[in-house]
């Protein structure tokens, strides 16, 4: 008897230990917090990538491959993270391993002092994005099951955008006082907040499974049995498929920033400010799309491929002569898509369904339009417009 006792004992102090403190909704405001932090370390690096890696002596060519070469490990890698996470149900170390992976990649590319280096670190960081990203989503996905998964999304994504606002304006304050070295070195700062802040997250919300009462109620596995996989549905690959295709031709941020810098658009302070011009747009996007998202499905996820920015896809053999508002109008809308794929994968799936997650650029580095004419070292002079080096 007193047995048994003891075992009801333990059984109630561990639900009470994996009792979350915070409601759906201040799971999801917190998290936004914690993304925000994040996004002003990488997104603002990731604001001057280009024109550092260039200052290193990185031709197009070799920007293109390393920041293709990152975005493909971001978005394949997922493929193993989500199944991962799916297996072993380790939303947060999966979770703050990844955050911890970025905001420490980050600020070392001050320290930089070759390309190699900085490539290794740029690539670093975006596998801290496919650590953490499908393990990440899925715990917002089960706030999301009481509030409405759009709306969640979309007030997440709004906070995270407003990062994306900071990030790069303050990288750019400091590239103007000092130098790219104290721009990458200044991140550590919201770095080192942001780590703090998800570790007292989770102590906060241990087990955010319990806001989704489908994903409380599933059973349990029988230990020495497989757990039994429920297959995606046919809409899910269809959806992947799409936003596949859809990225296809488009450009990584990186090559137009190297372009804005060895061309001199505008001076390399600035750079950092047409990136902050497409963040702000994806910001205000982030709560109407979301909105949208719960009303219509997936349908409200279509219409960002539809008119293909000028500055993201371009069929010319030759990098374009910028000038006027190009570069400051042609970025893109990512924010409609962030609702993501978790309705449309089951419960018990849902982070293998987060794995093939594309809705960024393409592994293809850089696209044709971007490469410029071969040379040994980058050309800082616009193309000539005679008929021989014209855009077909």
């Amino acid at each position: 008897m007193p047995d048994m006792n003891e075992q009801r004992l333990n059984v109630d102090r561990t639900d009470t230990a994996r009792r979350n403190r915070l409601g759906p909704m201040g799971f999801v405001l917190t998290f936004g917090v914690v993304s925000m932090l994040a996004d002003v370390v990488y997104e603002g690096a990731r604001s001057i990538t280009g024109p550092f890696l260039a200052a290193l002596g990185a031709t197009a060519v070799m920007v293109g491959f390393i920041t293709g070469f990152g975005e493909a490990v971001a978005l394949v890698m997922r493929l193993g993270t989500g199944p991962l996470a799916d297996r072993t149900r380790k939303y947060w170390p999966l979770t703050i391993a990844g955050y911890a992976l970025t905001v420490i990649a980050v600020p070392l590319l001050a320290l930089a002092g070759s390309l190699w280096q900085a490539s290794a670190l740029v690539i670093m960081e975006r596998f801290g994005k496919a650590v953490r990203t499908p393990a990440r989503d899925t715990m917002l996905s089960h706030a999301g099951a009481e509030i409405g998964r759009g709306k969640a999304f979309a007030i997440h994504e709004a906070l995270d955008q407003s990062g994306a606002l900071l990030g790069p304006l303050l990288v750019g304050l400091m590239i103007a006082v000092s130098g790219y070295q104290l721009g990458f070195g200044v991140l550590a700062t919201p770095g080192a907040v942001a780590l703090v802040a998800v570790l007292l997250l989770r102590r906060a919300a241990p087990d955010p499974a319990r806001y989704d009462t489908h994903a409380v109620s599933e059973p349990a596995a029988v230990p020495g049995q497989a757990a039994v996989r429920v297959p995606l549905p046919a809409r899910f690959w269809w959806y992947s498929a799409f936003t596949a295709v859809s990225m296809f031709g488009f450009s990584t941020f990186g090559v137009i920033s190297y372009h804005l810098e060895v061309q001199k658009v505008v001076p390399s302070a600035l750079i950092p400010v047409t990136y902050v011009v497409s963040m702000g747009a994806a910001a205000l996007a982030a709560l109407a799309s979301g909105a949208l998202y719960d009303r219509t499905g997936c349908a409200a996820c279509s219409s960002r491929c539809r008119l293909p920015p000028p500055s993201r896809s371009c069929p010319s053999p030759h990098p374009p002569a910028w000038s006027g508002p190009v570069p400051w109008s042609g970025e893109r809308p990512w924010a409609f898509t962030n609702p993501r794929s978790a309705p449309q994968s089951p419960t018990s799936s849902r982070l293998s369904g987060a794995g093939p997650d594309t809705g960024s650029s393409p592994p293809s580095t850089a696209s044709p339009g971007w490469q410029g004419p071969p040379s040994s070292a980058p050309s800082t002079q616009p193309p000539s417009q005679d008929s021989s080096s014209s855009p077909s």
